[in-house]
Parts: C-alpha cells; sequence; structure tokens
C-alpha cells in the first residue's frame, strides 16, 4: 500500500514531560492497531505528537503536499486546547476523520486517580476540538468508540475507501471518444466545473483517433486476446476460430487493443463512447469495454462522462471487496404487486465484474448504430445487496443521486435478451424509490455496485461537498422532498453571491 492516511494525536505542554511521554507511547499502541486492520486498505502512519500551533500548521501543509497521503486523522489524547489548531485546520486540503477514543476500555474503577485523570482527557478534550472544527466548518466523518471494536474499525475504513477514490478523482483523466447523444439532457454537464470541484479533466477526441491505432493492431495481439477469450469464457460456437463469424470476434479482439493503447497507455482512467459517432468503426464496441471495466476502468455509454468518472471513483472505492461495480440503466420493471423489480442493463456495456458465474461471448443484431453485429457478454450479476448512484448537473451545483436496492436473480430465464443484465428490488420499496428518484432529477445512467454501501457514499459527497439524496431503508416520499427543499436553499446560500 503506497497509499497513507496520517494519524495525529493532539495534548499541550501542560502536563509535563512524563505525561507526554505516555501520551506518546499510547498514541503508538492506538495507532499500530489501525495500522494493522486489514479493514483500512491504507498505510496508517502515526506522526509526532502535536503541542503547539506551529507544529499542527507544518503538519497539515505537509499532508497537503504529499501525494502518498489521502486523507488525516485526529484524536486529542488529553486536553489540547483547540486555539492552537485554527491555522493547521483552516490549512487542511484533504479529507478529514475525528477519531473520538481512549486508550482503555474499561475504567480502573479501584485504582482510579487524579494522575489517570490529566492523562485520559479525551472525553472532553475531543469535544474542545470538535468546536473549533464546527466553528470553521471543517467538512469531517466522526467516529466514536474504541479502536478494538470492530464497527468501529469498519467505519474508519469505509472513510479510508472514500478518501482513496477522492484522491483518485483529483488526478482522474477522462476521454471521450466523441460527444454526448443528441438532444439528451441529464448526460450534458459542466466540465470546468467538474475539475474545479472533483479534480477530474474531460477530454474529448474523434472516434477516428481511436480508428487511428486500431489500425495500428498486430495480429499478435489479436491472436492474444483471442487465445485469452477461449480460455476465460463461453465463447458462442459460430464465434470460435474457423466458425463462420469468427472475424467478428477478432474484430472486437481489435477494439479492445486499440482501447487499451489509447486509454490506459494514455493514463486514462475512464471513457466513453457514443453509439451515433462510430466514425468507421465496424462495430459499437462492447466486448472490450466490457472487460476494461471489470479491470476498474470507469465507463459510460453516449458520452455520459459524468457516470464514466463515477465508474472509476466507485471501482477504486470498492478495490479488493467482495461483490462487483458496473456501469448500468434502468432499462424497464417487473410491477407484480409485492415483487416489483427493476432490469438494468445497457445496450452492450455492463461490466463483468458483478457476473454470476462465467460470462457468455456472444453475437447479435444492434437495432441502432447502422454498423455490424457486435460482440458481447452476456451474464446475470449476482445476487446481493448493493447501491446504485448517479450523478446529474443542476445548473448551479452536482447532486448525487442514490438508492440502495438488492440484486436478486432473475424470477425467470431471459433466454432471448442478448445483453448482460442485473434485476434488483429497490428500497425501501419501488413507488418510493422511483417517485423520489424522479423527484430528486436522477439521471437514467447510473452505476451500480454491490460492493460498496451508503456510507461509502455518504462519506465520499462529504469530502466533495457535494449534495448526496439517498433513498433507503425509511425514507417516505414527503419527507424525502421537503429534504430536497431544504438541500436547495442549503446549497444555494453556500456557494454565495
Amino acid at each position: 500500500m503506497s497509499k497513507q492516511i496520517w494519524f495525529l494525536t493532539g495534548s499541550q505542554g501542560l502536563y509535563g514531560d512524563d505525561v507526554l511521554e505516555q501520551v506518546r507511547d499510547q498514541s503508538s499502541r492506538l495507532s499500530d492497531v489501525l495500522a494493522a486492520a486489514a479493514e483500512i486498505p491504507a498505510q496508517v502512519v502515526a506522526k509526532p505528537l502535536l503541542t503547539d500551533a506551529g507544529a499542527i500548521r507544518r503538519v497539515m501543509l505537509e499532508a497537503n503536499a504529499d501525494d502518498d497521503c489521502v486523507g488525516v486523522i485526529a484524536w486529542m489524547h488529553t486536553f489540547s486546547p483547540a486555539k492552537m489548531w485554527i491555522g493547521g485546520m483552516d490549512a487542511l486540503r484533504k479529507p478529514f476523520l475525528h477519531l473520538h477514543t481512549q486508550v482503555n476500555v474499561d475504567l480502573p474503577w479501584a485504582t482510579i486517580d487524579m494522575d489517570f485523570m490529566n492523562l485520559n482527557q479525551a472525553a472532553h478534550g475531543d469535544r474542545e476540538f470538535a468546536f473549533i472544527a464546527t466553528r470553521l466548518g471543517v467538512p469531517r466523518k466522526t467516529v466514536a468508540g474504541h479502536v478494538s471494536d470492530p464497527s468501529v474499525v469498519a467505519r474508519i475504513g469505509a472513510w479510508a475507501r472514500a478518501a482513496l477514490a477522492w484522491a483518485e478523482l483529483r488526478t482522474l483523466k477522462l476521454v471521450r471518444f466523441g460527444d454526448n447523444m443528441r438532444n439528451v439532457a441529464v448526460t450534458e454537464g459542466d466540465k470546468v466545473e467538474a475539475e474545479r470541484r472533483f479534480g477530474v479533466s474531460v477530454n474529448t477526441y474523434g472516434v477516428n483517433d481511436l480508428v487511428d491505432v486500431l489500425n495500428q493492431v498486430g495480429e499478435d495481439e489479436v491472436d492474444a486476446l483471442v487465445t485469452e477469450y477461449l480460455d476465460r469464457y463461453d465463447v458462442a460456437a459460430e464465434l470460435r476460430p474457423g466458425a463462420d463469424r469468427h472475424e467478428s470476434l477478432r474484430y472486437g479482439a481489435r477494439i479492445e487493443a486499440a482501447l487499451r493503447r489509447f486509454v490506459i497507455d494514455g493514463g486514462y482512467g475512464a471513457f466513453t463512447t457514443n453509439f451515433e459517432d462510430l466514425g468507421a468503426l465496424r462495430q459499437l464496441p462492447g466486448l472490450g469495454v466490457q472487460r476494461l471495466m471489470g479491470e476498474g476502468i470507469g465507463f459510460a455509454g453516449e458520452g455520459d462522462w459524468k457516470t464514466a468518472v463515477l465508474g472509476r471513483t466507485l471501482g477504486v472505492m470498492a478495490a479488493g471487496l467482495p461483490g462487483g461495480t458496473s456501469f448500468m440503466e434502468d432499462y424497464t420493471y417487473h410491477l407484480e404487486p409485492g415483487n416489483q423489480l427493476s432490469l438494468g442493463a445497457h445496450m452492450l456495456e455492463v461490466s463483468p465484474d458483478i457476473a454470476a458465474g462465467t460470462p457468455r461471448i456472444e453475437i447479435h443484431p444492434l437495432g441502432i448504430g447502422g454498423r455490424e453485429d457486435p460482440v458481447r457478454m452476456v451474464f446475470n450479476a449476482a445476487p446481493g445487496d448493493g447501491v446504485v448512484l448517479g450523478l446529474c448537473d443542476l445548473g448551479d451545483r452536482f447532486r448525487m443521486v442514490a438508492n440502495e436496492v438488492t440484486v436478486v436473480t432473475p424470477p425467470a430465464e431471459m433466454p432471448k435478451l442478448p445483453v448482460a443484465r442485473a434485476v434488483w428490488r429497490a428500497r425501501p420499496d419501488f413507488a418510493t424509490s422511483t417517485e423520489c428518484w424522479l423527484s430528486a432529477g436522477g439521471p437514467h445512467h447510473t452505476v451500480l455496485s454491490t460492493a460498496l454501501t451508503s456510507e461509502h457514499l455518504t462519506d465520499l459527497a462529504e469530502m466533495l461537498g457535494t449534495e448526496l439524496a439517498l433513498i433507503g431503508e425509511g425514507t417516505t416520499t414527503n419527507q424525502f422532498i421537503k429534504e430536497l427543499r431544504w438541500t436547495n436553499a442549503y446549497h444555494r446560500l453556500a456557494l454565495g453571491f
């Protein structure tokens, strides 16, 4: 793990060197517990004890400047007068977590004395610290409890994953092959504001720039990819070597090789395509897009760069967790009373990261795009709890809209549906979910993750200073609409005049 989370402990010189030495020792023991926690996907690095304003400001500036540092955790072991923290907290530009804990689990009831009380003052020292963070308006997550509690470590781990995603966004580059789908509204957005707010750089190339790279792909590269397809997937008989449509599989492999050169070798973490702008491509990219998504590259169709950004962001956040992440779109519903379900899919581009079992590579006609029949992987998504997340541009700000869902095994086979798909049950119920999503202006393109929870999304939204409209257990339509009105007012006031 090259990325780091810095662990800061606050105190003051009032207590004398002996007490401060105990603070250093106990702080180290606590940070060691976090450093050893498998749930935290970054290296926890303990920094020297902080007892004065100058040292606090310096360490915050160093955190800002260190590309390996993705966030800061602070804990006040003793009482650390918070005026010392004003300059440092005001300067901090990295994600921040306030850990409210203490070294001991149990109080030593029979032996507790004033020496113990002077040493273990987090109960009110953290309140002093939290006040100044609130006064300064510092975005943060607060976690209270002992580090031996698995739920405490899990919450810190969720925040750490969001911090890694935040760091990825700060340097993310996205390439769009062509523009947005014509006359579609929600896929548009302010790319300048996205770079200012999130850090992502959105860059457009003509699709024939990709074709130029495709024309340079050698037969040996195509052969290697075809061999990999045959080894890893269930390939339809008509696409196998010597069969009538094998050349279509080879062309799909050629597209994949070109995408790898352009996107990955070019340093891009996400990309888009558009079936209305295919230039000299003979197929709409399908198979190669799916495989790149399966390796963590963000993608969305129809030029929807915002959703492609989310795909990369959630993929980084979910790295190493069970479950998967994929570009998705609500396509149609099953409206059986008491068993309402959503069928999510896209024309071709659903990631095998969410597949149940071995995907099958098939070839079928595509009624739009005006090109040859494209190859693609077909599968059902694996069951599991998850979240669906979309990003829309409201003109004055961005809004993320999320829904907690449960992906289920489809209630019946779909032998004539030639695309990968996911079937899910939305929470708290179908009517509430869809009414709230529509009321929030949520987009039709989304990212489905069965690896992440709403806590990960909430932490990320806080770090980005971006509204998150969350639909889940306990949501009611009336209350949700009221909350949208409140947040509208809040965010407009927060923008200033």
